[in-house]
């Protein structure tokens, strides 16, 4: 497969290439889960079949957002396709402001396309990629698919929440701590950076290996 850096942005090659290179922080415990989904994406490739990733989390506001679109920044990486990336929640509430900070801090370009209570986020990873619509959802709500998608969990809550998720033809699980622990501290955004950073070194991690098929 076919490298595709050049269609990312500048910025978020850069930091692509940070995580890249940390590589080595990742656990041979944390390694052995994350090797599942590669092999599930590699198998889904090997048989022509799309691959279909939904991110869950509680609230649909931060660890799944920043999965899912690491995942998809990853995957145009290591030119695995095709894969389409989406999130979602057991309750819907919004793609919480300091998580787009962290993930336009490492190079996407996110730009708010509604306002309210619950906005809708346009984010890119590449000058000719159609956007993504980021916002919070619940899991099983549209534009997410409902059949032949692998779920994969990321927080604990919801993973004990949601011990069968109804349409998955497989279930991951890679709890991220929550980030929300820090708001209005000192460290909120370092707390946010941190794990946008770990997300990220894991989805390029999963895709770097199904890329080798």
């Amino acid at each position: 497969m076919t490298n595709h850096d050049t269609a990312l942005f500048p910025g978020l090659r850069a930091s692509i290439d940070d995580r890249l290179a940390e590589a080595a922080d990742i656990s041979a415990s944390r390694r052995e889960r994350l090797d599942t989904i590669a092999t599930y994406i590699a198998d889904r490739v090997g048989q022509g079949r799309p691959v279909r990733l939904v991110f869950i989390c509680t609230h649909n506001s931060r660890r799944s957002h920043m999965a899912q679109l690491w995942a998809q920044a990853a995957a145009r990486l290591f030119g695995v396709d095709p894969v389409e990336t989406y999130s979602g929640g057991t309750e819907a509430t919004a793609f919480d402001p300091r998580a787009v900070a962290a993930l336009a801090g490492s190079g996407f370009r996110i730009r708010p396309s509604s306002g309210g209570t619950n906005p809708v986020y346009e984010v890119t990873v590449g000058p000719d990629m159609e956007p993504i619509r980021a916002f919070s959802k619940v899991y099983d709500r549209p534009p997410n698919p409902t059949e032949g998608f692998a779920a994969v969990m990321t927080c604990s809550a919801a993973d004990a929440a949601c011990p069968i998720v109804h349409g998955a033809d497989a279930r991951f699980a890679v709890p991220y701590d929550d980030p929300k622990a820090s708001d209005g501290t000192e460290r909120e955004a370092e707390a946010y950076g941190e794990t946008c950073r770990r997300i990220a070194r894991e989805m390029l991690y999963v895709f770097s290996i199904a890329a080798q098929g």
